[in-house]
């Protein structure tokens, strides 16, 4: 969510962003009407790597993460998106630190938020 908050009012209008926290599958309704072509869902995984570390996960398959906080895990929801809407779908993993209920970020992690935003803003400016 950290990452989407950072995005807002920076990326081109051609972008849909939402902040879907464990409930991306409430949000199917908004992202089929928009028509995306590509979707990159961006979240925290448990990858084996230092904390704020980030992994981009184009084919879900045995390379998704294997336990979630999602209702729906990540794998049947963008495998889901793939199917219904022929869009590219490609998770981007970050290492949490911390995953105890009601903590925040840790430095690590806020630090990759703001990296990759600004990665993404002159990313999706270039588009």
């Amino acid at each position: 969510m950290e990452v989407v908050q950072r995005l807002k009012e920076k990326v081109p209008e051609n972008v849909f962003l939402i902040e879907c926290e464990t409930v991306p599958e409430n949000f199917l309704q908004e992202i089929e009407k928009f028509k995306p072509t590509h979707v990159l869902v961006i979240d925290a995984a448990i990858i084996n790597e230092p904390a704020g570390s980030v992994r981009l996960i184009e084919k879900l398959g045995k390379a998704a993460p294997a336990v979630s906080t999602h209702m729906l895990p990540l794998q049947i929801f963008c495998e889901y998106l793939k199917t219904s809407l022929g869009a590219k779908v490609a998770l981007l993993a970050i290492q949490p630190k911390d995953t105890s209920f009601g903590e925040g970020l840790t430095s690590e992690v806020e630090g990759t938020a703001q990296t990759l935003a600004e990665i993404l803003v002159n990313a999706l400016r270039s588009i």
